[in-house]
């Protein structure tokens, strides 16, 4: 299930093995992939929720134009993780509309 060639990003040599985290979950991919391929390749299909109602959004142009797979990455909210590429170490959080999700759960109380 790895997504070996982009619209945007083009094809890349794959490079070293790296290891990274998923909401404290670890990961691995390939360094230089993008981090979208990387999660798909790790059967991961959300990568945030909407603010208002709460809907579930994952890989939806894989271009770099719309929202849908914003992420938290290395605490920056609203990466575009579709056309990242993917680091060493990168520490990966689902989005919650802009928060992460022990911020979401506080607001909601």
């Amino acid at each position: 299930m790895r997504i070996a060639q982009h619209p945007i990003l083009g094809t890349y040599e794959k490079g070293k093995k790296v290891h990274f985290t998923l909401d404290g979950k670890d990961m691995e991919g390939y360094e230089g992939e993008s981090i979208a391929a990387a999660l798909h390749a790790e059967g991961v299909m959300v990568h945030r929720y909407t603010g208002r109602q709460h809907k579930p959004r994952g890989i939806f142009c894989a271009i770099g134009r719309c929202t849908d797979c914003v992420m938290i990455v290395d605490g920056e909210p609203n990466v575009r993780t579709c056309i990242t590429p993917l680091k060493e170490n990168m520490k990966i959080q689902t989005q919650y509309g802009v928060l992460t999700k022990e911020e979401w759960e506080a607001k909601k109380v």
